[in-house]
């Protein structure tokens, strides 16, 4: 389960953010999760529920988390396609020469603080 690492280093950024910008609590978290990212969210959102209790600015934070749809881009034809729905192969012409252009991230989208 990476979750959990990949929770500590966000609530490390957020509690550094809220921290500098002289906050007194994170409200809420917006997270954008690519679909092929590998992150599952229902294991994100119990680490983070679990993480939170530890921290000075989070105790009362909301996950969101946005699923962001993967998308692939054919060298070929010159089309994008959704990643997830024809795999590697392009469904416009066959070809393979494909590279995926979004939806692998995992980035903080926004972050709300009083």
């Amino acid at each position: 389960m990476h979750e959990l690492g990949i929770v500590f280093s966000m609530i490390d950024e957020v509690e550094e953010a809220a921290k500098q910008n002289h906050a007194k609590k994170v409200l809420s978290i917006t997270l954008e999760v690519g679909e092929v990212s590998t992150i599952i969210p229902s294991y994100f959102e119990d680490c983070f529920e679990w993480a939170k209790k530890k921290t000075d600015y989070l105790q009362e934070c909301k996950l969101n988390i946005v699923v962001v749809e993967a998308v692939s881009y054919c060298r070929t034809c010159k089309k994008t396609y959704p990643t997830t729905k024809t795999g590697r192969s392009c469904p416009y012409c066959g070809g393979d020469d494909t590279y995926l252009v979004f939806g692998q991230q995992c980035e903080i989208r926004s972050i709300e603080v009083v």
